[in-house]
C-alpha cells in the first residue's frame, strides 16, 4: 500500500537519496529543503502527486504553514522523517563561535521540534503514523572536534524517547542512526578519507526498505539502519 512520506532536509545526501528510494518503490514523497534549486530540481525530476518546498525547519511560522498544507491537501503522513541537518565547522567547543552553535541547535534541535508540534496532532487524530528522527552514532557516542553536533544528536535522541512514552497506541517515534555514510557531510569530518565509507547509493537500498518496515512495536527504540 502507498504510503504519504514526509522528509525533511532533501536536497542532498541522506534525504535526496530516500526521496529518490521511496519514490521508486510507489510511494508519495513530500520534502523540504532551504536551497531553492535543489526543490525546482526536484519538482521537475518528479512532479505530481510528489511536491517539494522551500522551507527553512529552523522557523516555526515556514513549518506550520507547510504543515497546514499538506495535511489539507494530502493527508497527514504515515512516515514523518526528520531528517535536516548541519554540521559545525571542527573545533574544539570553546572555539565553536557562538553563532555558529546556535543555527546548529536551532536546526538540529528546534527544527525536529517545529515538525513535530505542526505534525503530530493530525497523525494522533487518524490513529496511526511513525516518526523516525535522524540521530547519530555522535548521538550515543562522542568524538572530539564535533561538540555542538554530538549535543544536538544526543538531544535527539532523548527528545524522541521521550516522545515515544507520551505517544498514543498504534503510533512510534523512532531515534535512527543512519550508519556512517560518505556524504558531503562526513567530508567534513573526515575529509577524503570519506570515501572509503559507505556508498550513499548502496546505503539506500538498505535504509529505504527498513524505514517501510517500521511499526508501532518499533516504539521508542534507539535502531539503526542494518550495515
Amino acid at each position: 500500500m502507498a504510503k504519504v512520506i514526509v522528509i525533511t532536509g532533501v536536497s542532498r545526501g541522506l534525504g535526496r537519496a530516500m526521496t529518490e528510494g521511496f519514490i521508486a518503490q510507489g510511494h508519495t514523497v513530500l520534502g523540504c529543503a532551504r536551497n531553492e534549486a535543489a526543490i525546482k530540481d526536484l519538482n521537475q525530476t518528479f512532479g505530481p502527486p510528489h511536491n517539494f518546498t522551500v522551507v527553512d525547519v529552523a522557523d516555526e511560522d515556514q513549518v506550520m504553514a507547510w504543515a497546514k498544507l499538506l495535511i489539507n491537501e494530502y493527508s497527514p503522513p504515515d512516515l514523518l522523517i526528520n531528517n535536516a541537518a548541519i554540521i559545525n565547522n571542527l573545533a574544539p567547543l570553546w572555539e565553536i563561535p557562538s553563532q555558529e552553535f546556535s543555527d546548529l541547535i536551532d536546526v538540529n534541535i528546534k527544527g525536529v521540534a517545529n515538525m513535530l508540534r505542526h505534525f503530530i496532532p493530525a497523525m494522533i487524530d487518524r490513529g496511526s503514523g511513525i516518526i523516525v528522527n535522524l540521530s547519530s552514532g555522535w548521538g550515543r557516542s562522542t568524538s572530539p572536534q564535533v561538540s555542538s553536533y554530538c549535543t544536538s544528536k544526543w538531544a535527539i535522541e532523548g527528545m524522541t524517547r521521550s516522545l515515544a512514552q507520551e505517544l498514543p497506541k498504534g503510533m512510534a517515534a523512532i531515534p535512527l542512526s543512519p550508519g556512517i555514510i560518505h556524504t558531503e557531510m562526513l567530508e567534513v569530518c573526515y575529509g577524503a578519507e570519506a570515501a572509503s565509507y559507505t556508498a550513499i547509493q548502496d546505503w539506500k537500498k538498505k535504509a529505504v526498505p527498513f524505514l517501510l518496515q517500521l511499526t508501532p512495536a518499533n516504539n521508542g527504540q534507539p535502531l539503526s539502519v542494518p550495515a
